[in-house]
């Protein structure tokens, strides 16, 4: 079987992580095979670094790349939507990072572009992929804990210095950045189950993003999932699932997990070693990701069965209504 070949749009950190996480995986299986930047030194330093074949100066150019098979789309967060249906009019697959749109319309527009057009697309929601939330998907389906009654979870560091984190123009915010980890966790373990309820509480920065939330999802039969995110502080990077017979804990890091603990029970799931510094936490985790694209790509799918499009919707129609009490709305919202 020929390797899925990857072209990358952006040369920025993600992009690095990515790129990384992939030289983890056979050669003959992924291959890095062009990447694309608005400044062209800039690709072409990547292209050094990690060993790339081509490197271009605009994302058009990636986009005509008929060796390109799948676009990993790692620009900030409001260039995600054209950007992705730039590779989508191009008959590329595309992995687009999170969050796939600004809200859930923005996502509703990748989706049906990708379905007109015949191709894959995925959320890169990568915290679904470690084999530590495989297996916490697994314990759950075997009843290990019964019914599921309270999931938790919370996600703070302090990035109020970062332009990307609190500029709204560039699509900062904490819900969008980091908050979104904690309300994919909720809606992975309730199985895609649209919340009867939501109730959003949290406080706004000077430029008008969310700084800090808490979020309470109402589930039916009396089923809760509380959620906090903050952008001022660092939290305990936590989570849990508390059924009618046991429990389940993340000890930390829980959208990366490497760690997971059923019933006092213990069991690691070690990630290999990376070959360049990182920019974020266990970020050689992102090849679970991508083996799971490669794998979608050579059974023909055009989404995933793990991060589905409705899944990606649901995601998003949650953080629209949160933002909404929240009363932080973006440029996007009013197209």
């Amino acid at each position: 079987m020929a390797p899925t070949r990857w072209g990358f749009c952006s040369a920025g950190k993600i992009s690095h992580d990515f790129l990384v996480a992939l030289k983890t995986l056979p050669p003959e299986d992924h291959q890095a095979v062009a990447i694309a930047s608005r400044e062209l030194s800039r690709a072409q330093k990547y292209a050094q670094t990690h060993d790339i074949g081509k490197a271009y100066g605009s994302y058009a150019e990636l986009a005509r790349d008929p060796d390109v098979e799948v676009v990993h789309v790692g620009v900030i967060h409001p260039f995600h939507l054209p950007s992705t249906l730039l590779f989508i009019q191009a008959g590329k697959h595309v992995l687009c990072e999170k969050p796939m749109g600004m809200n859930a319309a923005e996502v509703k527009a990748m989706v049906r572009a990708a379905q007109e057009k015949g191709v894959f697309l995925m959320e890169g929601v990568w915290s679904r992929f470690f084999p530590a939330s495989e297996k916490l998907r697994s314990v759950l389906r075997q009843g290990t804990v019964g019914e599921v009654m309270v999931v938790h979870a919370d996600f703070g560091g302090p990035q109020l210095t970062i332009p990307r984190c609190i500029e709204k123009e560039l699509g900062g915010g904490g819900l969008l950045d980091i908050g979104i980890y904690c309300v994919q966790f909720a809606c992975m373990v309730f199985e895609g189950e649209k919340p009867e309820s939501i109730v959003a509480s949290g406080f706004l920065h000077d430029t008008g993003v969310d700084k800090t939330g808490s979020i309470i999802l109402n589930f039916s039969g009396g089923r809760q999932a509380a959620l906090t995110y903050t952008m001022t502080t660092r939290l305990p990077n936590t989570a849990s699932v508390s059924g009618t017979k046991g429990i389940i804990q993340i000890p930390g890091f829980f959208w990366c997990p490497v760690q997971l603990v059923v019933n006092g029970k213990s069991e690691d799931f070690p990630l290999p070693p990376p070959s360049h510094q990182l920019h974020y936490s266990n970020s050689t985790g992102l090849r679970y990701e991508a083996e799971h694209v490669r794998q979608c790509l050579l059974q023909g799918l055009k989404e995933s069965p793990v991060m589905s499009h409705a899944d990606s919707e649901l995601l998003h129609s949650i953080m629209d209504e949160v933002r909404r009490q929240l009363g932080l709305s973006y440029a996007q919202d009013q197209t």
